[in-house]
């Protein structure tokens, strides 16, 4: 077990059996039996490992271990191998953390996740999938305004969302999973938000056109459409553009993507699926956008990222209602005791601060 969670130490951490060996003061060799079980660190080993590897020493002795089920990326073809290892090194901690935090309260304080019910059993295009992300909105109550958060809304409905540091540099659009039956997406948190809250958007539609879509509907693509609808509502779109135009200022969609947290590609591709520009007039943009260089870096400022309270509120719950104490709860959000103390005094921090 120890040895288990050294290796994933190591890989999150991007280090090489040699790297943690002089970071640590030992050979490649020791650290590998560690990793092995062919040898045990001593508790000195163990402090200065957990130095070396940004984890609090309690991690190498966390008796909840969990296995991450149906892992699928979205990532581009030239993702290191390397890179996705830190990943699920990075998502496989956090989510042994969620689950030792859930694990605390004697009834579960979040919901379990489900589809809606009502919805249709089988879509065979993808105009369907526009209708059946209208009924999901209604569903959860969502109205046609914008989606302020999508991390909360999903968190809500019982989808666990991790936000990893691991910068993967580009190189991944998503990844889904499930622990002990819960659906989990991770994003990163070096994205802006607008990659972020599409990227939650189609896995959010992975899992609920499952077994819904007809043999010849192309899942990703139909995930594509689903995020792009459950973001900007068709309704939505021709309210603020009109039911047909012949042209489209670039300014128009930038206010888009600042008001609904969708790209201003997005939000050009919902012009076309809504039926609001031709095929023409969205090709014309897609080379204005090309000339300008928007397809890589979209002007002004990026869309600001989100961020998951939900975690960091649930621990601070369990340590009110005395489910656990000061260490544990610090363990829990890797950070020192005296950190969480210093942060449960909410000294120097604003009033709006105060409340989040």
């Amino acid at each position: 077990m120890i040895g288990q969670r050294i290796q994933r130490a190591r890989k999150a951490a991007g280090l090489s059996l040699r790297a943690l060996g002089d970071r640590v003061g030992v050979s490649q060799t020791t650290i590998n039996k560690y990793e092995k079980g062919d040898s045990v660190p001593s508790s000195g080993q163990l402090i200065k490992l957990s130095k070396a590897l940004g984890v609090r020493s309690e991690y190498f002795l966390r008796p909840v271990e969990v296995q991450l089920q149906g892992v699928e990326y979205r990532k581009r073809s030239s993702t290191p191998k390397k890179a996705l290892v830190r990943i699920e090194a990075d998502v496989l901690d956090q989510a042994e953390r969620w689950t030792t935090l859930l694990s605390l309260y004697p009834q579960k304080p979040v919901e379990k996740f489900a589809p809606p019910a009502g919805l249709p059993e089988q879509l065979t295009d993808l105009d369907q999938v526009e209708e059946f992300a209208d009924a999901v909105r209604d569903a959860w109550e969502l109205g046609l305004n914008p989606i302020p958060d999508m991390i909360d809304v999903l968190e809500s409905m019982g989808v666990l969302v991790i936000v990893t540091a691991v910068d993967v540099a580009g190189k991944l659009d998503g990844l889904a999973a499930s622990v002990n039956g819960i659906p989990v997406i991770v994003v990163s948190e070096h994205w802006p938000g607008d990659r972020q809250r599409f990227t939650l958007a189609h896995e959010l539609g992975h899992l609920l056109l499952h077994d819904r879509l007809h043999e010849l509907v192309d899942e990703e693509k139909a995930c594509d459409r689903f995020a792009g609808a459950f973001l900007l509502p068709r309704k939505s779109a021709i309210q603020h553009l009109g039911q047909h135009r012949t042209r489209l200022e670039p300014r128009e969609l930038f206010m888009l993507k600042h008001e609904f947290g969708i790209s201003m590609m997005g939000a050009l591709m919902r012009a076309s699926q809504c039926g609001i520009i031709t095929e023409a007039v969205k090709q014309a943009l897609f080379r204005y956008f090309s000339s300008n260089g928007w397809r890589t870096k979209e002007p002004g400022d990026p869309y600001p990222s989100e961020t998951t309270y939900l975690y960091r509120q649930l621990v601070y719950r369990a340590l009110a209602e005395d489910y656990i104490g000061e260490s544990k709860a610090a363990e829990l959000m890797s950070m020192s005791t005296s950190s969480l103390r210093a942060e449960r005094k909410l000294g120097g921090m604003d009033a709006a601060t105060a409340h989040q």
